[in-house]
């Protein structure tokens, strides 16, 4: 018989499909100037960071994400844009180093350029996985979705902000409805090769009734640190606090911590 999560990978492959066929060009995680003609893969980006966290919950040491976003074909008036993100989660319940979650994110956008203003459809799925612990059941969620990104730039001071709203379309194992981010991140270049930066972002998720009788959610994060710039790749130094919602997926509760860690991306 198919599972749920089988039903949930078709749906969101699907929805990814029609999403290239039926929508306009594309976004990604900041807004990109429009080349002068139609461009095939004209972009990529990655990133790696790892943080150490700042609580005694033993489930909860590091966090760390590796991944990167392509556009595949830049149409001027707009973009198509893939992206695959992967995270985990490391505590000391078991042993030292106990990656005891793996979280994978796939999303398709498509975008259109206006007024300096990146406007995008988004489908975004979410997969949460448990390390060496017994599982049977999907966890995840997809979500359909529009994405606003803007870019300002004030002398050596850039601006970058984006903000998203859209509603689950197939869930398993969480009560969400619809979710809202928002995101700005603030750099200043202090010289050639060097910057500081710093970056705020908030979480709304809606909640549908259920058992668990809780209301909507919330969280979010903030953090400052200083950038390396290097000849195509940037290193980050950073110090921050997150408060995040469901931080473990079978308890539903929020979990909150100081972290520092670092990040690597391209420049």
């Amino acid at each position: 018989m198919p599972t749920l999560e089988g039903s949930l990978i078709r749906h969101a492959a699907a929805a990814a499909c029609l999403t290239l066929l039926l929508t306009p060009p594309a976004a990604a995680q900041q807004p990109i100037a429009a080349p002068q003609k139609p461009d095939f893969l004209s972009r990529y980006d990655f990133h790696l960071s790892a943080a150490s966290l700042g609580t005694d919950d033993p489930r909860f040491s590091w966090d760390t994400y590796f991944g990167g976003d392509v556009d595949v074909v830049d149409y001027v008036a707009g973009r198509t844009s893939v992206l695959i993100d992967y995270e985990a989660v490391i505590g000391s319940q078991l042993r030292a180093f106990d990656p005891n979650q793996g979280i994978y994110t796939l999303e398709l956008s498509s975008s259109l350029r206006t007024a300096g203003t990146e406007v995008a459809a988004i489908f975004h799925h979410v997969s949460r996985h448990l390390s060496d612990r017994a599982k049977d059941f999907p966890i995840a969620w997809n979500v359909l979705g529009v994405r606003v990104l803007r870019h300002a730039a004030l002398g050596s001071t850039t601006i970058d902000a984006d903000a998203d709203a859209g509603r689950i379309t197939e869930r398993a194992y969480v009560d969400y409805t619809w979710v809202a981010d928002a995101d700005v991140v603030v750099r200043r270049q202090i010289a050639s090769r060097a910057g500081v930066y710093g970056r705020g972002s908030g979480h709304l998720i809606g909640v549908a009734s259920t058992p668990l009788l809780r209301h909507n959610q919330s969280g979010g994060a903030v953090e400052a640190g200083v950038r390396l710039i290097g000849g195509d790749g940037v290193a980050e130094l950073f110090a921050g606090f997150e408060r995040r919602i469901d931080a473990d997926p079978l308890d539903f509760q929020p979990q909150q911590w100081l972290m520092v860690g670092f990040r690597l991306a391209r420049r």
